[in-house]
């Protein structure tokens, strides 16, 4: 029987992640510190990073490709998860008699 894991239970270690997706880990230090995204901890203070972690890196890489900054970046993704929120709300809304 297969265990399905969530999309943003945290399992991948910082070095698995950083292989995912084709970056270094101080990268992802650097990203975090910037404020674009937050995995998870152990218990230790461990990261670990969720199949949503591993989109938004992807997502990082693509934004840093086409040529923004990271601040420009942090304000993109904040758009795309305030877009996400009022795109459910609405959904919502529509279903309601």
């Amino acid at each position: 029987m297969e265990r399905k894991i969530g999309r943003n239970v945290a399992v991948y270690a910082i070095s698995v992640a950083a292989e995912l997706v084709g970056t270094g880990q101080q990268n992802l230090r650097l990203y975090e510190r910037k404020g674009l995204l937050e995995p998870g901890r152990t218990v230790g203070g461990t990261r670990r990073y969720s199949e949503q972690d591993l989109e938004t890196l992807r997502r990082i890489s693509a934004l840093l490709e086409d040529g923004l900054n990271l601040a420009g970046i942090r304000l993109v993704l904040e758009l795309e998860a305030t877009i996400r929120r009022l795109e459910r709300e609405l959904a919502a809304a529509r279903t309601r008699p």
